[in-house]
């Protein structure tokens, strides 16, 4: 099996052993077993981070009597977002949310540090194999926004802790609060904030990613450029 080839099984050996996640691909998947194993009726769906047209997100659905609800493993809005034929908004201030409906789907707003305005993700009802799951994440890896500097995220109910390249975001109803690290002090941080364990870090290290972590950044950054659109409660 290729390393890109990622199923749930491994995915929680994974974060058991080593306090490790992924990206949407491979921790969408884990998710989606995990609820279908607690016998919920969820299937995998897909959309488009920043709705720029690409298939670049992969997220979960699960249907209740009737009533649809997405559940996110990498958004982490906290709860799931009802997806009605109606305005959904949430007040929580570490976890706002907005999920509008669309033509083809749903409209998806979520606010987490570094960012600083509300990320639109295009959501669509349509199912998808877990070979598509895959495939996708197997794209990702030549390009993608988190293939060159530290990203790893932890929430909590009441506070979301991000690292960032070598800076530490910590979120709370309060507000947000930011600081640099030094490459030690990045490594504390992923073992205390985050969770990963030595072992983990120590290969992380051995690979040469957290050098590449304070070097520019060429090609994608994530975050970095500003949407041209607006949340609902942000519109005249």
């Amino acid at each position: 099996m290729c390393s890109s080839d990622l199923t749930a099984e491994e995915f929680f050996e994974n974060w058991l052993a080593h306090g490790t996640g992924a990206t949407c691909w491979p921790a969408s998947n884990a998710l989606y077993v995990l609820l279908r194993t607690l016998g919920f009726d969820a299937r995998r769906v897909a959309g488009n981070m920043r709705d720029l047209g690409k298939t670049t997100h992969a997220s979960v659905i699960v249907s209740i009597d009737g009533a649809e609800w997405l559940v996110d493993a990498s958004l982490q809005t906290l709860q799931p977002i009802p997806l009605r034929r109606e305005l959904y908004a949430s007040s929580d201030l570490v976890y706002p949310a907005e999920c509008e409906p669309v033509e083809d789907g749903w409209l998806l707003w979520w606010l987490v540090p570094p960012g600083q305005e509300f990320i639109p993700c295009r959501i669509f009802p349509q199912e998808r194999t877990w070979q598509f799951y895959m495939d996708s994440y197997e794209r990702s890896r030549g390009i993608g926004p988190f293939n060159q500097k530290l990203y790893a995220r932890r929430s909590w109910l009441e506070e979301v802790v991000v690292l960032f390249g070598n800076t530490r975001f910590r979120k709370s109803a309060a507000g947000v609060d930011a600081r640099e690290l030094d490459r030690e002090q990045l490594c504390v941080a992923l073992h205390e904030d985050i969770g990963i364990s030595p072992e983990m870090i120590e290969r992380w290290r051995r690979s040469g990613a957290l050098e590449s972590t304070f070097q520019p950044v060429e090609g994608m950054k994530p975050f970095s450029h500003p949407t041209q659109k607006l949340p609902p409660s942000q519109r005249a």
